[in-house]
């Protein structure tokens, strides 16, 4: 079963690893639409398409009229705290009863 555990063990490092990295995005996009970038910056262009699944069915959830600032990002990044929290380390405690 150590198989298992390994495998999970490896799931759970690069699932941290990825939240992490969309964490760090989301906040970089929050700081940069306070200073207006161009938008045909590849680089801008880049973290838009990475951000903007997560981002967008969250302002469906919370609309921008509402409250006339866009919290999804703050949403989001509670969404992933949580995930980082509860299933991270459940899959780190799953990867460690079966090692």
């Amino acid at each position: 079963m150590f198989i298992a555990g390994n495998l999970i063990n490896a799931v759970a490092a690069i699932l941290d690893w990825c939240l992490s990295i969309l964490n760090w995005l989301i906040i970089i996009r929050a700081l940069l639409s306070w200073v207006n970038p161009d938008p045909y910056n590849p680089i801008v262009q880049l973290l838009y398409k990475t951000t903007e699944p997560v981002l967008e069915p969250l302002r469906r959830i919370a609309p921008l009229y509402s409250v006339g600032l866009d919290i999804s990002p703050i949403f989001a990044l509670l969404l992933i705290w949580f995930l980082k929290l509860f299933l991270i380390r459940s899959l780190f405690g799953l990867a460690a009863k079966l090692l």
